[in-house]
């Protein structure tokens, strides 16, 4: 009996241990290539891992902010995968660049063409977007994952700050600060080109000065041939008259 107890308690125990070592479920998530900054442009990829053993993800629907509208959204194509982008009217038009915009890209759905991802692979779905939001830190993007099984899994619960995350968390982007003007970029780029101007300026002027020197000394051998030879010609004139007489 005291066998037996020992035995129960000891696979409890690690049934208990194995159950907080495991690592969470993966889930769809949102990732910037480099960085996401406030007000600019930037190239997010959707991660979508198959947590299924027995079915393939076979589409990817993508819900896009309304509270933050972005005026670009561009996918990029993925072999073997269907994209369709949705659009809507805006209850506020967008002003960019002084242009105003009343409808902006609310959906964006991937549908595969084939077999999907298979289980044990993932995929990403790349999307250029922008202008980024300068107020706010993050954007949430609800996305659908459906299976070959007809299965939906519902990426849409929002994490909440202090608490733990959901069973179905939402993909969310974090935004970092504004980028930099780039003036001192601009200014180093400015200043090393006034430098080549100069720089092709004077070799344009030296060349100037060694052709002209050149010029000038042709010009005066020229004459002195001429005088050289104007000589000549007086000198058998007058050997010839010499003769002569």
């Amino acid at each position: 009996m005291k066998a037996s107890r020992i035995a129960a308690a000891g696979a409890v125990a690690g049934a208990a241990v194995l159950a907080v070592s495991s690592p969470c479920f993966a889930h769809v998530s949102v990732q910037p290539e480099g960085e996401a900054a406030k007000g600019g442009y930037a190239v997010v990829g959707f991660k979508v891992p198959n947590e299924r053993d027995n079915a393939s993800t076979t589409k990817l629907e993508v819900t896009f902010p309304s509270d933050h509208p972005l005026s670009s959204v561009l996918p990029q194509p993925v072999e073997g995968w269907d994209i369709k982008v949705t659009k809507s009217r805006l209850a506020e038009p967008l002003e960019v660049h002084g242009k105003k915009i009343d409808e902006a890209v609310t959906k964006v759905t991937w549908t595969a063409e084939g077999d999907g991802i298979e289980p044990g692979f993932y995929q990403k779905f790349p999307v250029s977007v922008g202008t980024l939001p300068e107020d706010t830190d993050q954007l949430v993007f609800k996305a659908l994952q459906t299976y070959s099984n007809k299965e939906v899994v519902r990426w849409i619960e929002v994490p909440q700050e202090g608490q733990d995350e959901p069973d179905n968390p939402a993909p969310v982007l974090a935004l970092s600060a504004p980028a930099e003007d780039g003036h001192g970029h601009g200014a180093a780029a400015d200043d090393k080109a006034s430098d080549d101007a100069e720089q092709a300026s004077a070799e344009t002027t030296a060349a100037s000065d060694d052709s002209g020197g050149t010029d000038t000394t042709a010009r005066v051998l020229g004459v002195v041939g001429i005088v050289v030879g104007a000589a000549g010609v007086a000198y058998g004139v007058l050997a010839g008259r010499r003769r002569s007489a």
